[in-house]
């Protein structure tokens, strides 16, 4: 891949991304005034979840064997064909099935671009690199909500899902006009998806990584989904400043994710993903306590910081299991499959949750579950290596 092909990818995973932050802010303050509680919250977000979950390992396998281009340009327009469709939903239900398509968008997008970069980074530069596709995802996300949160508060819901599918479909005509078809290596297009299945089912290091990925990605509805609700509940709180926030812990995650992917290429990993992913469990048990915009905004940019160091140690443990056994388009779908797996099961137990025991309980078991997790998975993959010494 030449620099103007890496230069095209980065630049319109930022656009799409920056459709999607566009109606992070909006998206629960529609859903509930369509009727949604905090169940139906969940479930919003969990039919992403899934649609996209099932499909990333097979979409990735598939771009193993019949290149990406096509895969990406697709999943792109859908994006700008969901942005089109949200505004006429008339009920919690149709939102809920316009969410799974746009789920089928997301498998095609998130697993091609990180095989794109997994492909391009060279050994033991793999956090860096892949720190480079997470920044065009942090930076789309974090500067969306700032965008969305201001087109809401001086026009309506509809412009906002309006201006996510110009986005989209910018990145559409992007991508179709400037990217290769098939970027390979010579593990791609060589093992069947269900026999990857059950080579990483049976290796303990890469079951570690994907049970970390899926462990980390708990507290995404937590943060993300319920924090408008919170914050819409003090006085005086806009949609900017709701934005403001979210987007602080995005453009974080995004101005570290170069220093922590160096860092995580040169230091021990396992230090790195222990350390961090416990702090960001911490931090996001203290969420509900937070009274005013300066604590959350606060609060926001420690998140993004741990977050940071552990998108950037995870996406170098998934890069070279790629390089070394999978093909890089199956190990990336289903690494996402894993994010997805994550983000499925937090939207569900943390709605279901929320209803049953309130606010402050969804967010205290959120973050104990990511404790035990990440112990687990680090466990795992320190006996790997421990054998392999």
């Amino acid at each position: 891949m030449k620099n103007h092909h890496l230069i095209a990818l980065l630049l319109s995973v930022f656009i799409a991304f920056l459709g999607i932050g566009i109606i992070i802010p909006i998206m629960p303050v529609f859903a509930t005034e369509l009727g949604a509680g905090g169940f139906a919250l969940g479930m919003i977000i969990a039919a992403f979840s899934i649609t996209r979950g099932v499909l990333m390992p097979v979409i990735g396998n598939f771009s193993d064997k019949w290149g990406r281009k096509n895969f990406l340009a697709s999943g792109l327009l859908i994006y700008g064909l969901v942005g089109l469709l949200i505004p006429e939903a008339e009920n919690v239900g149709q939102l809920i099935t316009i969410r799974s398509f746009h789920g089928v968008g997301s498998a095609m997008i998130v697993p091609i671009a990180m095989a794109y970069l997994s492909v391009l980074a060279p050994a033991g530069q793999e956090g860096r690199y892949m720190s480079y596709l997470n920044i065009s995802i942090f930076c789309g996300i974090g500067c969306g909500p700032i965008i969305g949160g201001a087109i809401y508060d001086t026009l309506d819901f509809a412009a906002v899902f309006h201006l996510m599918a110009v986005m989209s479909f910018l990145a559409f005509i992007l991508v179709a006009a400037t990217m290769p078809p098939q970027t390979s290596s010579g593990k791609d297009r060589r093992t069947p998806l269900i026999q990857s299945f059950k080579n990483m089912a049976a290796n303990a290091k890469t079951s570690g990584i994907l049970l970390a990925r899926f462990g980390t990605m708990i507290i995404m509805v937590p943060t993300m989904a319920f924090l408008p609700l919170i914050m819409s509940s003090w006085q005086d709180t806009s949609g900017l400043q709701i934005g403001i926030v979210i987007a602080a812990r995005t453009l974080v995650n995004a101005l570290l994710q170069v220093p922590f992917g160096k860092l995580s290429d040169r230091y021990n990993k396992l230090i790195i993903l222990i350390t961090s992913s416990i702090c960001l469990a911490l931090t996001v048990m203290c969420i509900p306590w937070m009274a005013d915009f300066t604590s959350m905004l606060t609060l926001y940019i420690l998140l993004g910081a741990e977050e940071a160091a552990v998108w950037a140690v995870l996406g170098a443990y998934a890069s070279i299991e790629a390089k070394e056994r999978y093909g890089h388009g199956t190990m990336m779908g289903v690494f996402s499959l894993a994010m997805s797996g994550g983000v499925f099961t937090g939207a569900v137990f943390s709605g279901t949750t929320m209803d049953i025991l309130g606010t402050h309980a969804a967010y205290a078991i959120a973050s104990l579950t990511v404790i035990i997790i990440s112990l687990t998975s680090v466990t795992m993959i320190y006996r790997y290596e421990l054998k392999l010494r």
